[in-house]
């Protein structure tokens, strides 16, 4: 039987993340999505696809099971689902799932490049670059394209030995970013910071073209400052 309170939770939480998207700049039209996990209870709530972010309900939220199969009448789910559905599959530390064409990170998704740690307001979120998966091919697009670049993310994660808690996020060659975390609200977060150090990059390569990542000492003091079990940053 569906828990019909769980359910209602997770549309609230799915929906004002959703909401949290266009608030932070990172969408324009119905340029975004944000899902949600329930292992245990097997579901998956999403955005409808196409609908506008100011007409958008809690109620419009979509349910699926863990393969994206719809569990209840009403819209139509996210065209990504299919990515999502297999970033859950793969990364099993994970909650909710966020992508955007948020204008920065797509710069950088288009020129096909991964973003250098520059500074440390990069190492606080992103232990290292943000990769970029490759291109798809042609018959990836035509076949399944949603599930493909789905596949070609967990691919560039598994060939570069990369943690997905560690690097929360990847752009796709030609396309965009997709982030994700231990909940909605983390995941957009992510989101948003993604989108400052994929500007804040662009501009430190405009005023030095010589500029060289920050030493691995560095980065290792910021991102363990803020995660793991030695983590002392905030009131933890």
């Amino acid at each position: 039987m569906i828990n019909k309170l769980l359910i209602n939770e997770m549309k609230e939480r799915v929906f004002v993340a959703n909401l949290a998207l266009p608030e932070a700049g990172l969408v324009k039209l119905t340029w975004g999505n944000v899902s949600e996990i329930n292992r245990e209870a097997g579901l998956i709530v999403i955005k409808p696809s196409g609908v506008p972010y100011q007409t958008m309900k809690a109620q419009d939220m979509v349910v699926t099971d863990l393969n994206g199969d719809v569990l209840e009448e009403g819209m139509k789910p996210s065209s990504d689902l299919a990515t999502h559905v297999e970033l859950y599959k793969a990364f099993k530390e994970i909650n909710s799932v966020v992508h955007t064409h948020s204008k920065h990170a797509v710069m950088w998704a288009q020129a096909g490049r991964e973003i250098p740690a520059y500074g440390t307001t990069h190492a606080d979120t992103f232990y290292g670059v943000v990769p970029c998966t490759r291109q798809l091919t042609s018959e990836e697009v035509t076949s399944a394209y949603e599930f493909e670049t789905g596949k070609v993310i967990i691919e560039t994660f598994k060939d570069g030995a990369l943690d997905p808690l560690a690097v929360p996020g990847i752009l796709v060659y030609g396309h965009g970013p997709f982030t994700w975390g231990q909940t909605p609200k983390k995941a957009v977060e992510n989101s948003i910071v993604l989108d400052e150090i994929a500007e804040m990059a662009c501009v430190t390569e405009a005023v030095n073209e010589a500029v060289r990542p920050i030493p691995q000492y560095l980065l290792d003091k910021h991102f363990f400052r803020k995660h793991g079990t030695n983590a002392y940053y905030g009131q933890i």
